[in-house]
Protein backbone atom coordinates (compact mmCIF):
# COMPACT_ATOMS: atom_id res chain seq x y z
CA UNK A 1 0.00 0.00 0.00
CA UNK A 2 1.18 3.74 -0.75
CA UNK A 3 1.41 6.85 0.83
CA UNK A 4 2.15 10.01 -0.44
CA UNK A 5 4.06 12.70 1.30
CA UNK A 6 0.97 14.68 2.47
CA UNK A 7 -0.62 12.21 3.33
CA UNK A 8 2.19 11.11 5.72
CA UNK A 9 2.46 14.87 7.07
CA UNK A 10 -1.32 14.60 8.34
CA UNK A 11 -0.57 11.78 10.31
CA UNK A 12 2.28 12.67 11.87
CA UNK A 13 1.22 16.79 12.29
CA UNK A 14 4.06 17.79 9.94
CA UNK A 15 4.90 20.07 7.17
CA UNK A 16 5.83 18.47 3.60
CA UNK A 17 9.21 20.60 2.12
CA UNK A 18 9.20 19.47 -1.43
CA UNK A 19 6.83 17.27 -3.57
CA UNK A 20 3.80 16.44 -1.61
CA UNK A 21 3.10 13.91 -4.08
CA UNK A 22 6.07 11.96 -3.14
CA UNK A 23 4.61 8.62 -3.09
CA UNK A 24 6.38 5.42 -0.49
CA UNK A 25 5.50 2.08 0.39
CA UNK A 26 8.28 0.54 2.76
CA UNK A 27 10.89 1.97 5.16
CA UNK A 28 14.29 1.65 5.46
CA UNK A 29 17.71 3.23 7.35
CA UNK A 30 18.68 6.63 5.63
CA UNK A 31 22.32 5.39 5.16
CA UNK A 32 20.55 1.93 3.06
CA UNK A 33 17.55 4.03 1.59
CA UNK A 34 16.19 2.88 -1.98
CA UNK A 35 13.68 4.62 -4.35
CA UNK A 36 9.83 4.33 -2.78
CA UNK A 37 10.60 4.36 1.06
CA UNK A 38 10.26 6.62 3.99
CA UNK A 39 13.46 7.30 5.97
CA UNK A 40 14.06 9.48 8.94
CA UNK A 41 17.24 11.67 10.55
CA UNK A 42 16.57 12.32 14.37
CA UNK A 43 20.69 11.93 15.16
CA UNK A 44 23.10 14.59 13.56
CA UNK A 45 25.83 11.87 13.19
CA UNK A 46 23.76 10.71 10.52
CA UNK A 47 23.13 14.12 9.01
CA UNK A 48 25.55 13.48 5.87
CA UNK A 49 23.39 10.50 4.77
CA UNK A 50 20.24 12.96 4.09
CA UNK A 51 22.34 14.40 0.94
CA UNK A 52 23.22 10.97 -1.05
CA UNK A 53 20.07 8.90 0.24
CA UNK A 54 17.74 7.24 -2.09
CA UNK A 55 14.82 7.15 0.01
CA UNK A 56 12.09 9.02 -1.98
CA UNK A 57 11.01 10.77 1.83
CA UNK A 58 12.84 11.50 4.95
CA UNK A 59 11.04 12.90 8.33
CA UNK A 60 13.44 15.39 9.56
CA UNK A 61 13.12 17.63 13.19
CA UNK A 62 11.26 20.64 12.99
CA UNK A 63 14.60 22.70 13.71
CA UNK A 64 16.78 20.78 10.90
CA UNK A 65 18.22 23.34 8.16
CA UNK A 66 20.08 21.53 5.15
CA UNK A 67 23.69 22.58 4.53
CA UNK A 68 23.10 21.41 0.59
CA UNK A 69 20.57 20.43 -1.61
CA UNK A 70 18.68 17.39 -0.76
CA UNK A 71 17.04 15.15 -3.29
CA UNK A 72 14.55 13.36 -0.73
CA UNK A 73 10.93 15.31 0.19
CA UNK A 74 11.35 15.92 3.91
CA UNK A 75 8.69 15.84 5.75
CA UNK A 76 9.30 18.54 9.38
CA UNK A 77 8.00 17.71 12.50
CA UNK A 78 8.32 17.63 16.18
CA UNK A 79 9.97 14.71 17.12
CA UNK A 80 11.29 12.38 14.10
CA UNK A 81 12.24 9.41 16.53
CA UNK A 82 8.33 9.97 17.56
CA UNK A 83 6.63 10.37 14.24
CA UNK A 84 8.56 7.33 12.42
CA UNK A 85 7.51 4.78 15.07
CA UNK A 86 3.96 6.09 15.00
CA UNK A 87 3.96 4.93 11.25
CA UNK A 88 5.93 1.90 12.23
CA UNK A 89 3.38 1.22 14.43
CA UNK A 90 0.24 1.88 11.96
CA UNK A 91 2.40 -0.14 9.29
CA UNK A 92 2.54 -3.15 11.37
CA UNK A 93 -1.63 -2.81 12.54
CA UNK A 94 -2.18 -2.74 8.98
CA UNK A 95 -0.72 -5.92 8.16
CA UNK A 96 -3.63 -9.29 8.20
CA UNK A 97 -3.27 -10.84 11.59
CA UNK A 98 -3.59 -15.09 11.38
CA UNK A 99 -6.85 -16.55 12.42
CA UNK A 100 -7.90 -20.10 12.84
CA UNK A 101 -7.27 -23.41 14.67
CA UNK A 102 -4.64 -25.61 13.27
CA UNK A 103 -5.77 -28.93 13.32
CA UNK A 104 -2.39 -30.44 15.10
CA UNK A 105 -2.87 -28.24 18.38
CA UNK A 106 -4.35 -29.87 21.37
CA UNK A 107 -7.13 -27.85 23.04
CA UNK A 108 -8.23 -29.39 26.13
CA UNK A 109 -11.81 -29.58 26.27
CA UNK A 110 -12.60 -27.82 29.36
CA UNK A 111 -10.56 -24.81 28.22
CA UNK A 112 -12.21 -21.87 27.06
CA UNK A 113 -11.24 -19.99 23.57
CA UNK A 114 -12.41 -16.73 22.74
CA UNK A 115 -13.03 -15.21 19.56
CA UNK A 116 -11.01 -14.55 16.15
CA UNK A 117 -7.88 -16.37 18.04
CA UNK A 118 -5.37 -17.88 16.20
CA UNK A 119 -3.78 -20.72 17.29
CA UNK A 120 -0.88 -22.61 15.39
CA UNK A 121 0.74 -26.08 14.88
CA UNK A 122 1.21 -28.21 17.89
CA UNK A 123 0.19 -25.73 20.36
CA UNK A 124 -1.23 -27.21 23.30
CA UNK A 125 -3.23 -25.89 26.03
CA UNK A 126 -4.49 -27.18 29.42
CA UNK A 127 -7.30 -27.77 31.19
CA UNK A 128 -9.42 -24.82 32.01
CA UNK A 129 -7.27 -21.87 30.37
CA UNK A 130 -8.65 -19.51 29.16
CA UNK A 131 -7.67 -17.28 26.35
CA UNK A 132 -9.07 -14.18 25.50
CA UNK A 133 -10.26 -12.99 22.20
CA UNK A 134 -7.96 -11.69 19.38
CA UNK A 135 -4.73 -13.85 20.85
CA UNK A 136 -2.24 -15.33 18.27
CA UNK A 137 -0.49 -18.49 19.74
CA UNK A 138 2.46 -19.32 17.32
CA UNK A 139 3.79 -23.01 16.97
CA UNK A 140 4.63 -24.87 19.49
CA UNK A 141 3.33 -22.31 22.57
CA UNK A 142 2.28 -24.70 25.90
CA UNK A 143 -0.28 -23.26 27.90
CA UNK A 144 -0.31 -25.00 31.69
CA UNK A 145 -3.82 -25.18 33.52
CA UNK A 146 -5.95 -23.14 34.86
CA UNK A 147 -3.79 -19.85 32.87
CA UNK A 148 -5.64 -16.87 32.09
CA UNK A 149 -4.33 -14.97 28.93
CA UNK A 150 -5.91 -11.60 28.13
CA UNK A 151 -7.35 -10.02 25.04
CA UNK A 152 -4.90 -9.58 22.32
CA UNK A 153 -1.90 -10.99 23.56
CA UNK A 154 0.86 -12.40 21.09
CA UNK A 155 2.91 -15.60 21.98
CA UNK A 156 5.70 -16.39 19.83
CA UNK A 157 7.30 -19.82 18.82
CA UNK A 158 7.92 -21.55 22.28
CA UNK A 159 6.82 -19.35 24.78
CA UNK A 160 5.47 -21.35 27.89
CA UNK A 161 3.06 -20.19 30.57
CA UNK A 162 2.69 -22.80 33.51
CA UNK A 163 0.03 -23.62 35.46
CA UNK A 164 -2.35 -20.90 37.24
CA UNK A 165 -0.67 -17.72 35.97
CA UNK A 166 -1.84 -14.74 34.52
CA UNK A 167 -0.86 -12.91 31.37
CA UNK A 168 -2.79 -10.05 30.83
CA UNK A 169 -4.41 -7.99 27.64
CA UNK A 170 -2.21 -6.70 24.46
CA UNK A 171 0.87 -8.45 26.03
CA UNK A 172 4.08 -9.82 24.02
CA UNK A 173 5.45 -13.14 24.77
CA UNK A 174 8.84 -13.45 22.25
CA UNK A 175 10.08 -16.86 21.82
CA UNK A 176 11.35 -19.19 24.85
CA UNK A 177 10.43 -17.27 27.29
CA UNK A 178 8.64 -18.69 30.52
CA UNK A 179 6.01 -17.51 32.34
CA UNK A 180 5.87 -18.98 35.86
CA UNK A 181 8.58 -21.67 36.36
CA UNK A 182 9.68 -22.48 40.09
CA UNK A 183 11.46 -20.22 41.89
CA UNK A 184 15.04 -20.87 43.19
CA UNK A 185 14.15 -22.09 46.61
CA UNK A 186 16.08 -24.87 48.42
CA UNK A 187 16.87 -25.34 51.96
CA UNK A 188 20.44 -27.09 52.62
CA UNK A 189 20.77 -30.30 54.70
CA UNK A 190 23.20 -32.71 55.85
CA UNK A 191 21.96 -34.68 52.80
CA UNK A 192 21.96 -32.16 50.35
CA UNK A 193 19.50 -29.11 49.38
CA UNK A 194 15.79 -30.33 49.40
CA UNK A 195 13.80 -28.02 47.39
CA UNK A 196 10.79 -26.27 48.57
CA UNK A 197 7.96 -26.22 46.63
CA UNK A 198 6.82 -22.62 44.80
CA UNK A 199 2.95 -22.98 45.00
CA UNK A 200 2.53 -19.17 44.30
CA UNK A 201 2.19 -17.92 40.73
CA UNK A 202 3.11 -15.18 38.18
CA UNK A 203 1.06 -12.24 37.25
CA UNK A 204 1.63 -10.24 33.92
CA UNK A 205 -0.57 -7.31 33.69
CA UNK A 206 -1.63 -5.19 30.84
CA UNK A 207 0.84 -4.25 28.01
CA UNK A 208 3.77 -5.56 29.09
CA UNK A 209 6.72 -7.32 26.80
CA UNK A 210 8.83 -10.17 27.65
CA UNK A 211 11.74 -10.80 25.84
CA UNK A 212 12.69 -13.77 24.17
CA UNK A 213 14.41 -16.89 26.38
CA UNK A 214 13.25 -14.67 29.22
CA UNK A 215 12.19 -16.03 32.75
CA UNK A 216 9.59 -14.60 35.24
CA UNK A 217 9.72 -16.92 37.82
CA UNK A 218 6.70 -18.26 40.12
CA UNK A 219 6.46 -17.15 43.72
CA UNK A 220 6.61 -19.38 46.53
CA UNK A 221 3.96 -18.33 48.36
CA UNK A 222 1.59 -15.05 46.93
CA UNK A 223 2.49 -13.40 43.20
CA UNK A 224 5.32 -12.42 41.29
CA UNK A 225 4.56 -9.65 39.37
CA UNK A 226 5.01 -7.80 36.37
CA UNK A 227 3.22 -4.46 36.44
CA UNK A 228 1.55 -2.94 33.81
CA UNK A 229 3.75 -1.73 30.36
CA UNK A 230 6.77 -3.19 31.60
CA UNK A 231 9.44 -3.88 29.15
CA UNK A 232 11.75 -6.95 29.51
CA UNK A 233 14.67 -7.93 27.09
CA UNK A 234 15.54 -11.03 25.69
CA UNK A 235 17.86 -13.04 28.46
CA UNK A 236 16.31 -11.36 31.22
CA UNK A 237 15.77 -13.17 35.06
CA UNK A 238 12.81 -12.67 37.59
CA UNK A 239 13.45 -14.57 40.11
CA UNK A 240 10.40 -15.15 42.54
CA UNK A 241 7.86 -12.90 44.59
CA UNK A 242 9.33 -10.09 42.66
CA UNK A 243 7.72 -7.02 42.00
CA UNK A 244 8.24 -4.95 38.93
CA UNK A 245 6.82 -1.62 38.77
CA UNK A 246 4.83 -0.03 35.95
CA UNK A 247 6.67 0.95 32.59
CA UNK A 248 10.29 -0.29 34.09
CA UNK A 249 12.21 -1.30 31.43
CA UNK A 250 15.12 -4.04 31.60
CA UNK A 251 17.74 -4.83 28.53
CA UNK A 252 19.17 -8.05 28.09
CA UNK A 253 20.52 -10.92 30.59
CA UNK A 254 19.91 -8.18 33.94
CA UNK A 255 19.26 -10.58 36.93
CA UNK A 256 16.77 -9.33 39.37
CA UNK A 257 17.14 -12.06 42.52
CA UNK A 258 14.09 -13.25 44.66
CA UNK A 259 11.89 -10.99 46.67
CA UNK A 260 12.87 -7.81 45.22
CA UNK A 261 10.62 -4.66 44.64
CA UNK A 262 11.35 -1.79 41.82
CA UNK A 263 9.60 0.58 41.56
CA UNK A 264 8.25 2.99 38.73
CA UNK A 265 9.48 4.05 35.42
CA UNK A 266 12.99 2.42 35.92
CA UNK A 267 15.27 2.02 33.82
CA UNK A 268 18.29 -0.96 34.27
CA UNK A 269 21.35 -1.20 31.61
CA UNK A 270 22.49 -4.87 30.36
CA UNK A 271 23.53 -7.49 32.98
CA UNK A 272 22.62 -5.34 35.43
CA UNK A 273 22.36 -7.83 38.89
CA UNK A 274 19.74 -6.77 41.73
CA UNK A 275 20.45 -8.51 45.71
CA UNK A 276 17.56 -10.47 46.82
CA UNK A 277 15.01 -8.73 48.98
CA UNK A 278 15.83 -5.53 47.94
CA UNK A 279 13.75 -2.34 47.05
CA UNK A 280 14.73 -0.02 44.51
CA UNK A 281 13.20 3.87 44.22
CA UNK A 282 11.04 5.15 41.66
CA UNK A 283 12.71 6.28 38.17
CA UNK A 284 16.26 5.05 39.04
CA UNK A 285 18.11 4.94 36.24
CA UNK A 286 21.26 1.87 36.80
CA UNK A 287 23.82 1.71 34.02
CA UNK A 288 25.50 -1.87 32.00
CA UNK A 289 27.14 -4.00 34.13
CA UNK A 290 26.46 -2.67 37.81
CA UNK A 291 25.26 -4.07 40.90
CA UNK A 292 22.66 -3.37 43.77
CA UNK A 293 23.59 -4.83 46.73
CA UNK A 294 20.63 -3.16 48.76
CA UNK A 295 17.79 -0.46 48.92
CA UNK A 296 17.78 2.43 46.92
CA UNK A 297 15.72 4.57 48.38
CA UNK A 298 15.85 8.35 46.66
CA UNK A 299 13.81 8.32 43.83
CA UNK A 300 15.44 9.32 40.10
CA UNK A 301 19.08 8.68 41.24
CA UNK A 302 21.66 7.46 38.11
CA UNK A 303 23.64 4.90 39.67
CA UNK A 304 26.81 2.92 38.04
CA UNK A 305 29.23 0.27 39.12
CA UNK A 306 29.49 -2.19 41.49
CA UNK A 307 28.43 -1.64 44.53
CA UNK A 308 26.32 1.08 42.23
CA UNK A 309 26.83 4.58 43.28
CA UNK A 310 25.97 7.69 41.79
CA UNK A 311 27.26 7.81 38.40
CA UNK A 312 29.16 10.96 38.33
CA UNK A 313 30.87 9.80 41.40
CA UNK A 314 31.88 6.60 39.64
CA UNK A 315 32.87 8.30 36.51
CA UNK A 316 35.04 10.55 38.11
CA UNK A 317 36.73 7.39 39.91
CA UNK A 318 37.07 5.47 36.61
CA UNK A 319 39.41 8.55 35.85
CA UNK A 320 41.48 8.19 38.62
CA UNK A 321 41.64 4.54 37.98
CA UNK A 322 43.59 5.05 34.89
CA UNK A 323 46.29 7.07 36.58
CA UNK A 324 46.47 4.05 39.30
CA UNK A 325 49.74 2.41 37.78
CA UNK A 326 51.27 5.68 37.16
CA UNK A 327 50.49 6.92 41.07
CA UNK A 328 51.95 3.67 42.68
CA UNK A 329 55.23 4.43 40.86
CA UNK A 330 55.03 7.86 42.17
CA UNK A 331 54.36 6.97 45.52
CA UNK A 332 56.69 4.23 45.80
CA UNK A 333 59.66 7.06 44.77
CA UNK A 334 58.68 9.19 47.19
CA UNK A 335 58.64 6.26 49.46
CA UNK A 336 62.50 6.02 48.89
CA UNK A 337 63.00 9.64 48.67
CA UNK A 338 61.59 10.00 52.46
CA UNK A 339 63.59 7.11 53.35
CA UNK A 340 66.91 8.78 52.04
CA UNK A 341 65.72 12.14 53.63
CA UNK A 342 64.96 10.49 56.89
CA UNK A 343 68.50 8.84 56.97
CA UNK A 344 70.46 12.14 56.43
CA UNK A 345 68.50 13.71 59.00
CA UNK A 346 69.33 11.06 61.20
CA UNK A 347 73.14 11.28 59.98
CA UNK A 348 72.72 15.26 60.58
CA UNK A 349 71.14 14.94 64.04
CA UNK A 350 74.65 16.10 66.70
CA UNK A 351 75.46 12.96 69.21
CA UNK A 352 75.45 13.18 72.66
Amino acid sequence: MEFSAQMIAGLVHGTVVGNPETMVSDFAKIEEGRPGCISFLANEKYENYIYTTESSIVLVNDSFEPKSEVKATLIKVANAREAVAQLISLYASMKPKPKGIDSSAFIDPSAQIGENVYIGPFVAIGPKAIIGDGCILHPHVTIGANVRIGKNTEMYAGSVVYHDCKVGERCILHAGCVIGADGFGFEPTEDGYKKIPQIGIAVLEDDVEIGANSCVDRAMLGETIIRKGTKLDNLVQIGHNCEIGTHTVMSAQVGVAGSTKVGQWCMFGGQVGVAGHATIADKTMVGAQSGIPNNVKKPGQELMGTPAIEARTWWKAQVIAKQLPDMWTSMNQMKKEIETLKAKLQNLTPKE
